[in-house]
């Protein structure tokens, strides 16, 4: 039986624990641990739990989830107007988001996009189908890493779509699993290597530039500093398909923003 829970690295809120990323009057941004359930189980306190008791003068809505392996951004809503307002965003594919993920294998292409229907199949796994009736739509770019003797794959992931496993499902289609999937990947790691890192949206008529940088991980020393990151780091300015959401560049727009860096003070709530 393919269980979700990794082998070789549990949950240790002393090494990767829910922070604060961001603060304002409409939204509270968390960085999310790996293999920590979006939900309460048997076995441990769920994320949505953990933020409530964490912050209990706030009445906190989840807009978005994510896998138990996954880590980074989360953005919880701080009214129900706020909370309709971004729902409604991610229903109409108005918000951009952009995952990193890690891989020992080469992917068959350096940029694309993967686009199918998503069936479920045995044990809880998912499958990736030729037709495209309602499909998933994911699109990336990818570039070779290396450290001491070894390759890696750093795949920068635009998910258009927010099916379950969308990105795990993907990156097996590519030919090159996520590094530390026992599902997709079938072998152990410290972790999973995938990582929520930047969302960008307008709310209220303000923008908002997320980004979580707690690369957590034996393996994402790998993309610690910026310089390795390169052009990744500003995922909105790559060459992206014309049908793929960005927000439009205005450098001449005088509405306010949030650019959330997290060693920037202003970020601390």
């Amino acid at each position: 039986m393919i269980r979700e829970t990794q082998q070789h690295h549990l949950f240790d809120p002393a090494v990767d624990r829910i922070e604060t990323l961001f603060l304002d009057e409409h939204i509270r941004v968390i960085h999310k641990p790996c293999n920590l359930s979006f939900h309460s189980d048997d076995a441990q306190q769920g994320l949505v739990s953990q933020v409530r008791a964490c912050y209990p003068d706030d009445t906190l809505f989840p807009i978005h989830r994510l896998d138990k392996i996954t880590s980074g951004l989360m953005i919880f809503a701080r009214s129900k107007e706020s909370n309709s307002a971004l729902s409604m965003m991610l229903e109409r594919k108005q918000i951009e988001k952009y995952y990193l993920a890690l891989t020992h294998r080469k992917p068959a292409k350096k940029q694309g996009s993967v686009i199918g229907d998503m069936q479920k199949g045995r044990r809880g796994s998912y499958l990736l189908l030729r037709q495209k009736t309602k499909p998933a739509i994911t699109r990336f770019f990818s570039k070779r890493l290396a450290m001491g003797g070894c390759n890696y794959w750093l795949c920068l992931l635009k998910p258009e779509t927010g099916k379950t496993h969308q990105l795990r499902v993907a990156m097996k289609s590519m030919g090159c699993p996520i590094l530390g999937d026992q599902r997709y990947a079938h072998e152990a790691s410290d972790r999973a290597y995938l990582h929520a890192y930047k969302m960008r949206f307008e709310l209220y008529g303000k923008r908002y530039d997320l980004i979580d940088e707690l690369f957590h991980g034996q393996h994402f020393q790998l993309v610690n500093e910026r310089a390795v990151l390169g052009a990744f780091a500003k995922p909105e300015r790559l060459a992206w398909p014309k049908k793929a959401f960005l927000l439009p560049f205005d450098h001449q727009s005088q509405s306010p923003s949030a650019t959330i860096l997290l060693n920037d003070q202003s970020t601390s709530g």
